[in-house]
């Protein structure tokens, strides 16, 4: 048994308010006795497309100012983090990547990923929503061994794409990662539906910490961080109010059920 928390959050423009938010609710997750802690998408800024651009920060090094506290954080408290995304700079492109940086209880970056799927759609909710115009998508699959079980990443709109979750259930991921800001109207419809069929059809715990609320640029988000087990269970649902949700998960669990119902070797291509 180990036991995980996803954080929701409701980021905006400032950057030290997201990042003092974030950092009291990773202080909420250790007393919740959680060994890994996941944030949301974009939990360092909820901004127009040029403010995401001109705070961009490299993946490390001095100048990474977005990862060095929760890395000191995730240090100091012996935990490790997920970083659910943030724009990440991408040296001589006026793009940036949406970046997971997984970070463990030493503050070192374990895994990174870079969201693939780019949400560029018109769901007429009176908002704009054209990823690709900023954001450079990602190549790579990952999949982490934390102490809590083979992690494999993914990012929001990636949700809908059942075919990057299989293929990373045959790296071996065990409970898959999706930091998310939903909108209202795509989450209400479909949020919880999707998060509990990747988990049932993957047989994974899934971790969905999420975005809240109002944001700049007329968005709204869903909220309902939720953490799911293999069966479909919603184990943890954090509502609509920023704060932290924490669940056990057990891999016998997940072992049994793949055993009992071996649907992931009943494939037929």
């Amino acid at each position: 048994m180990a036991r995980v928390a996803v954080c929701q959050m409701t980021s905006g423009p400032d950057l030290d308010r997201n990042l003092e938010q974030a950092l009291s609710l990773i202080k909420v997750a250790t007393a919740e006795k959680a060994e890994l802690c996941c944030l949301p998408e974009n939990f360092e800024r909820m901004a127009s497309a040029g403010e995401k651009q001109a705070g961009a920060t490299p993946i490390d090094g001095a100048g990474a100012s977005v990862l060095n506290p929760i890395r000191a954080a995730a240090r100091e408290l012996g935990l490790w983090v997920l970083a659910g995304s943030f724009a990440e700079r991408i040296e001589g492109s006026p793009k940036i990547y949406n970046t997971s940086a997984l970070i463990d209880a030493d503050g070192e970056i374990a895994s990174v990923y870079r969201k693939i799927h780019l949400f560029d759609v018109e769901i007429g909710d009176g908002a704009r929503y054209r990823e690709s115009e900023l954001v450079q998508p990602g190549e790579r699959l990952t999949v982490a061994e934390t102490p809590v079980g083979r992690l494999g990443l993914s990012i929001c709109y990636d949700l809908r794409f059942p075919e990057l979750y299989r293929e990373l259930v045959k790296l071996g991921a065990e409970l898959l990662a999706v930091p998310a800001a939903f909108t209202a109207k795509t989450g209400q419809a479909h949020w919880e539906v999707l998060l509990r069929a990747r988990a049932i059809e993957n047989q994974c715990f899934v971790l969905a910490p999420a975005q809240t609320g109002r944001h700049p640029g007329d968005r709204k988000t869903w909220g309902h961080a939720m953490i799911v087990d293999p069966w479909g269970t919603i184990l943890a649902d954090a509502g609509t109010e920023a704060g932290v949700v924490a669940a056990e998960v057990n891999l016998e669990q997940l072992r049994e059920l793949r055993r009992t119902m071996p649907v992931l070797g009943h494939r037929r291509l």
